[in-house]
């Protein structure tokens, strides 16, 4: 694969609104737009080919809007003085590629839910009852994997994230050895095979030195990247090797040139298939978070979220494309409230609007899945239709695309600790809201008030609710609860008789 080259863009402003129409355009005010400075940092020169060493740069720091920006040493992170790695030694660069995961068969849907539903994070149970995790992650997996499992059986019998994230990492570890950067690119998911630990295991035992942890969620999310950064430094402090192994993150790459072109390219691309491409409405659909996230922890994800459908829309009016659009959030669970508006909600008020041309975007996602294939292709077309929307169309996801893996391959490039001699590009001119920094520090920043939230699937919450939604939901989940203590405690009941729990 050849990497197309990407120049520097120019600092962009930041605008959004629920529903543009065509114009006029509405920006924020002047003090709205990002000013940050990356410097141009400098670690030991490596004898393969890095360059000759230079003396350190002055190091401006770095200024983010609205937050207080990590320190310098998050850009460039060393837990300690390691003795895995000196100047007279050939770097290892590894790059760990982060996903969700997908059971690949159908036999692979129970055990994949189970995996999800036993993360705390996504079930959350008072302390006293925090043995019954796996239980009810067993109840929840069975009951809910017959409806789980046509939904896969109508993509094909299983999910295809994990053959297309190896590809993706495949032409990334192509793409950075044709940028002269040598680097073995490990996937790591969060739910199913290969599971993060897995790929720690690989990038110990290949001793690579340097590693690049790079989310494959543009936006960064504590409920998504977060995640993986969660377990990844429970692994960390675990292991004398990975804390003396120098890595650094890069939360989120939503605002990279590469990226935004591509995207802008794809949609482009689509428009041009309906008879009447400027009446098109550009819908752009991102996967939701607790709204909690957002507002009580300073969850960045919406921020990023909005500005990264402006800069994909400034790109587009470059092209004299001038399209009205709208962003809206899929896939919520559980009673909670989240990011609204919510897509099903938005697609009918669109049709009662008179919309007749429809453009989906999965903006939130770079690779095929079940919220693209089934959920938007199939579940809201039906609902577009229905609703009195005549055309549909939906732009594909990235997958390896490649100016995209281009782009990532930069990002790559730019993130590592040698960074200082090289020339520095996207960076300089375009920063996302969290900057670059090592799994603590991140998740130091901002994932440190996380456990004081309702989970996306909270069993209960004692006092009044806002809703009676919300009080159902909760007292069916403790009636569930009650159910589920009571039969493991005796070992008797339906559940037992139904096979669902195995008898003693």
């Amino acid at each position: 694969m050849n990497c197309p080259a990407m120049s520097a863009s120019a600092s962009s402003s930041c605008s959004y609104s629920t529903f543009r129409p065509r114009h006029p355009r509405v920006l924020l005010p002047h003090d709205s737009q990002r000013s940050v400075q990356f410097s141009r940092l400098h670690s030991e020169a490596a004898s393969d080919g890095w360059g000759e060493k230079t003396q350190p740069q002055p190091q401006p720091p770095l200024r983010l809007l609205g937050k207080q920006s990590l320190p310098l040493r998050a850009v460039v992170t060393t837990s300690s003085s390691s003795n895995i790695s000196t100047s007279d030694e050939i770097e290892k660069v590894g790059v760990l590629l982060l996903n969700l995961g997908g059971p690949e068969t159908l036999d692979d849907v129970q055990p994949f839910l189970f995996n999800l539903f036993a993360d705390p994070d996504i079930i959350r149970l008072p302390p006293l009852f925090q043995f019954l995790q796996k239980p009810l992650a067993q109840f929840i997996s069975v009951a809910r994997a017959p409806k789980s499992k046509e939904g896969y059986a109508s993509i094909g019998g299983g999910s295809p994230l994990r053959r297309i994230t190896d590809s993706q990492a495949e032409e990334l570890s192509k793409c950075l050895s044709e940028k002269n950067v040598p680097a073995k690119v490990y996937v790591g998911m969060r739910y199913w095979h290969p599971f993060t630990e897995e790929a720690i295991e690989q990038i110990k035992t290949d001793g690579i030195t340097k590693l690049v942890v790079l989310p494959l969620y543009p936006q960064f999310s504590i409920s998504t990247s977060g995640s993986s950064l969660r377990l990844l430094e429970k692994i960390f402090r675990e292991d004398e090797y990975l804390v003396n192994m120098q890595h650094t993150v890069i939360p989120s790459w939503y605002q990279r040139e590469g990226y935004i072109t591509a995207m802008a390219n794809l949609i482009q691309n689509e428009l041009g298939k309906f008879d009447s491409p400027s009446q098109v409405v550009i819908f752009f659909s991102a996967h939701g978070v607790p709204l909690a996230y957002v507002e009580e922890a300073g969850d960045p994800y919406k921020a990023e979220m909005e500005e990264c459908v402006d800069l994909i829309m400034e790109e587009l009016d470059k092209r004299n494309i001038t399209n009205a659009y709208t962003l809206a959030y899929q896939s919520r669970v559980g009673p909670v409230e989240w990011l609204k508006p919510y897509t099903e909600e938005a697609i009918t008020e669109l049709g009662k609007k008179g919309v007749e041309n429809l453009l989906a975007v999965p903006i939130s996602f770079v690779s095929e899945h079940i919220e693209t294939l089934e959920e938007i292709d199939v579940e809201y077309k039906e609902l577009a239709l229905s609703s009195g929307i005549k055309n549909w169309g939906r732009v594909p996801a990235l997958g390896t695309e490649p100016l995209f893996i281009s782009d990532l391959a930069d990002a790559v490039v730019e993130s590592l600790p040698y960074v200082g001699a090289m020339a520095v590009s996207n960076l300089e001119a375009r920063q996302s809201l969290v900057p670059l920094g090592s799994v603590e520090e991140l998740l130091a920043t901002y994932d440190s008030q996380r456990r004081e939230l309702p989970a996306p699937v909270t069993m209960w919450e004692w006092g009044f609710t806002r809703s009676a939604e919300t009080w159902n939901g909760r007292a069916a989940m403790l009636a569930v609860l009650a159910l589920l203590v009571l039969e493991v405690t005796t070992g008797k009941g339906f559940l037992h008789q139904w096979g669902i729990l195995p008898s003693s």
